[in-house]
């Protein structure tokens, strides 16, 4: 059989004890193995010290799976896989002190990355993380170094998985490093990135190594013969796991989840197939190490598991959705599979590196596997309880139960490294001492780190409004309660603009499936928030702009921030709420006061809708300009108009009419252009933009009936349409009946700022409005009802002008007997059903129709509630 500890022995003997060669046992290679498992062992403890400490410091569960991760389980990796290639190639072992240095340079790496993740400082992210790919770089080159001229053996190509493992790791580290930037891009990059990055260090970096390992490691446990067709086996199970994780870790950073699903069914395949050999090794004969061999038989269970899970989610659900449940799986992956195999791989190793011969291996074992029955029992249901889809107090007990498994094994653990340590220094004296400065140095540097990481990050909320006041100076004017909402990387609203000397209150609620909080600069923050969490920090009296923002690594960079800035001449209001349908809320997600009185002389748009104008050519003379116009209760903006209004004239006719529009471009500083979607025409010549002061005529005769949308047709197309260059066209179907009133309503989005200005547009692109508005005011028909009468039938057309958000029309009150949507009729009287909504798409347009039961307020609202308490609703007030 193969000595996983010394090299290939070709006795046969299955029965027998391996045989180490001398040069493995050497004090000088013993005390290098001793000193690595003393920080394997440091960072395990470490791991679950900060572990313990993540309910009150937001950071430190992203400490703990990466002390974890990137400290024990690389550390560990680096140091065997080493050694197991020089066994596997029969080649020279390589220089100590190169491989020390190795060493120390990742672990210096690791220390550097979570001081400069978890303090978010980007100089010392990045370097860090250039130099684990350094030292990365320098173990895969040393991996390739020994095959070259080495003798090797039959599990020759084991060596192969702990190459293509190391270059996992490369990719991870840069992926990682990306992530800590933000992603380069919205929540969905980051999302992909993101997903990317768990796959390649948890499949990659450690779960080809594992895979490859257990070619030779289980057999070795079992004290049985490995089986003939292992090497054949194991250039198979490589090649698909290997070519399965490119493929999904390639598509995830692209954002494709189901090509990345069909990347894993080829990883599934090939742990399936080792599986498959190594379930074919089993023999009756007690196995060398009993709780090794369960710990690595249950270990590779659980990756079997998580991976077909993780398959299935991927080719099942979008990526967000997919994110959220891979989520849920991290349990499985980062304590059944990564924790189990590497406390069974110790269970197993240490004894064999660390002992002096058949007795002192007996006396280690039989220390590192008491109570492992238990433990193991432990460990495992623990696992499983945090996995089920079981409420909330299931999973905590899980890690309950898993982490004391966890921490017996590393009380047992101790004892053996000092025992080793003792006898390692009897042996060699002061011969090892000048190496030992490197990693003993980094030891030390670990633990100082993660007291400096928790200590930056253990700023809370005081929940005292004495001292959250204390930034502030001067009394309040009036107390502010404004909704913050945290979903899908970003903070909304992501600004906030209130008048000094206002006493600010945040409601924090996580819509978001993954964990967030929200920490204000020099003032509160929230505990960690799970989905569907609220808490309400008070700011105290605002006096300074100030800063808040998401302190899980990453996530500020990626955009999850919010800006506070003081404006003398901001509004005050009394505290804000949602009070249900008849008010729905005073305030806008961005603090807009849409409770506020609009300016003198304002007048609300009328929305009832004229008759179809008789003859059947229209003609139309529109001018394209900018034009200030109020868009929120006192608060005025310049828009880019079709006829000084945004959105422009509603032009109405019937199938069959001809449209003769005249535009003309009276912008002096841009060009503009027009597209009415009612027409089928060439593009080239009528949606062509105009410069300033030119003029043409686009000709169309409406062929189809519909609710139909007209915009500006030069790009960039959101810019123009989000800054008001929209309208609606109206074409009857035929036969269309009389009713009492006919109302016409544009949804849309607003975008305050300077039109163009990159912050506008930055709002654009994150779809991040201030406001959502029915024809182009927020809250305006909340103020000025529309008016009816009990018994009346109305019309309601509605257009979706965007122009990134669609709309879910609702009416409070009433139930609809009518849609007709995208030129064609869902319902219509006399019909058994009813309807509730309009539901359209951006660009999309139809009418509802209603008679109203008796006298009342009848609220109309879009029911996406974020657009509905941020303007888009409104009222009809009906008399007898």
């Amino acid at each position: 059989m193969t000595s996983i500890a010394g090299g290939p022995t070709e006795t046969g003997d299955a029965s027998g004890p391996p045989k180490y060669p001398n040069r493995f046992r050497a004090s000088g290679v013993k005390a290098r193995h001793l000193r690595a498992h003393v920080l394997v062992v440091a960072w395990l403890g470490l791991a679950l010290l900060a572990a313990a400490a993540q309910e009150t410091m937001p950071v430190a569960r992203w400490l703990s799976v990466h002390m974890f991760l990137l400290g024990a389980v690389t550390t560990a990796i680096l140091i065997w896989s080493e050694h197991f290639a020089v066994a596997l190639l029969h080649a020279k072992i390589p220089d100590e002190r190169w491989s020390t240095a190795r060493l120390a340079t990742a672990n210096l790496a690791v220390v550097g990355l979570l001081l400069g993740v978890g303090t978010a400082t980007p100089v010392l992210t990045a370097v860090s993380a250039a130099l684990l790919v350094a030292a990365a770089g320098a173990h895969l080159v040393m991996l390739i170094r020994l095959g070259r001229g080495a003798l090797g053996g039959r599990l020759k190509p084991i060596v192969s998985y702990y190459r293509a493992a190391t270059a996992a790791l490369i990719a991870g580290a840069v992926l990682g490093w990306m992530l800590s930037g933000g992603g380069a891009g919205g929540p969905d990059r980051y999302a992909g990135l993101r997903l990317a990055h768990i796959h390649v260090t948890l499949l990659g970096w450690i779960g080809l190594p594992v895979l490859g390992t257990l070619f030779m490691l289980w057999p070795t446990v079992l004290g049985v013969r490995m089986k003939d067709r292992t090497t054949k086996v194991s250039r198979w199970v490589l090649w698909l796991a290997g070519s399965g994780l490119l493929v999904a870790a390639a598509a995830l950073t692209l954002g494709r989840p189901r090509p990345a699903a069909a990347g894993l069914a080829l990883y599934v395949a090939g742990a399936a197939l080792a599986v498959r050999l190594l379930v074919r090794t089993l023999r009756g004969n007690r196995p060398v190490s009993a709780a090794a061999a369960w710990m690595l038989a249950t270990a590779t269970c659980w990756l079997l598991i998580a991976v077909v899970a993780d398959l299935v989610w991927l080719a099942a659900r979008p990526l967000a959705e997919a994110q959220a449940a891979i989520d849920a799986l991290l349990p499985v992956l980062l304590v059944g599979f990564a924790a189990q195999i590497l406390l069974g791989a110790l269970t197993y190793l240490l004894p064999v590196v660390l002992s002096s011969g058949p007795k002192d291996r007996a006396t280690v074992r039989a220390l590192l596997e008491r109570g492992w029955l238990p433990r193991l029992v432990a460990l495992n249901t623990g696992v499983a309880l945090a996995a089920l889809p079981l409420p909330d107090p299931a999973g905590t007990t899980g890690m309950l139960l898993a982490a004391p498994a966890g921490a017996a094994f590393l009380i047992l653990a101790v004892p053996v490294l000092v025992r080793s340590g003792r006898k390692a220094s009897t042996v060699a004296g002061t011969a090892g001492a000048s190496r030992r400065p490197a990693l003993w140095g980094t030891a030390a540097g670990v633990v100082l780190t993660v007291l400096a990481v928790l200590v930056a990050n253990s700023g809370g909320d005081t929940g005292d409004p004495a001292v959250a006041s204390a930034a502030g100076s001067g009394a309040a004017t009036a107390t502010r309660t404004i909704e913050v909402t945290l979903a899908n990387m970003r903070v909304r609203p992501d600004r906030l603009e209130v008048a000094a000397g206002t006493a600010l209150r945040l409601k924090v609620t996580n819509a978001d499936a993954q964990r967030h909080d929200l920490e204000v600069e020099g003032g509160p923050s929230t505990p960690m928030l799970g989905k569907g969490d609220s808490h309400t920090l008070d700011l105290g009296t605002i006096s300074e702009d100030r800063e808040a923002w998401c302190t899980l690594p990453g996530h500020r960079a990626a955009g999850m921030t919010m800006e506070i800035v003081v404006k003398d001449t901001a509004k005050n209001g009394t505290t804000e709420h949602a009070d249900g349908h008849d008010g729905h809320s005073t305030t806008a997600s961005n603090g807009l006061d849409l409770a506020a009185d609009f300016s003198d002389g304002w007048q609300a748009r009328d929305a009832e809708l004229a008759p179809a104008p008789g003859g059947t050519v229209h003609e139309v003379e529109l001018h394209a300009a900018r034009t200030t116009v109020e868009v929120a209760p006192g608060v005025k903006q310049q828009m880019w108009t079709f006829d000084g209004t945004a959105p422009g004239p509603t032009l109405r006719g019937k199938v069959g009419d001809v449209f003769e529009i005249t535009l003309v471009n009276d912008d002096t500083g841009m060009g503009h252009g027009i597209d009415f979607h009612a027409g089928a025409l060439a593009p080239d010549k009528p949606m062509r933009t105009l410069d300033p002061g030119e003029r043409l005529v686009y000709r169309f005769r409406a062929e189809k009936a519909g609710a139909w949308l007209y915009h500006c047709s030069t790009s960039p197309m959101l810019q123009h349409m989000g800054n008001g260059m929209y309208g609606a066209v109206i074409i009857d179907p035929p036969g269309l009946a009389k009713v009492d009133h006919e109302y016409v309503l544009v949804s849309s989005e607003l975008y305050l700022g300077t039109p163009g200005s990159t912050a506008q547009v930055t709002k654009m692109r994150r779809n991040t409005p201030d406001a959502w508005l029915f024809n182009g005011v927020a809250n305006q028909y909340a103020q000025r009802p529309l008016k009816g009468k009990a018994g009346e039938r109305a019309r309601f057309w509605v257009v979706a002008a965007g122009p990134s958000d669609g709309i879910a029309f609702h009416m409070v009150g009433t139930v609809f007997d009518t849609v007709y949507k995208e030129g064609a009729y869902a319902l219509k009287p006399g019909d058994a059903g009813g309807a509730q909504v309009l539901d359209l798409a951006p660009a999309q347009g139809g009418f509802v129709e209603t008679t109203f039961p008796g006298a009342g307020h009848y609220p109309f609202v879009d029911h996406d509630m974020r657009h509905a308490e941020a303007g888009a609703h409104g009222m009809v007030e009906v008399s007898e």
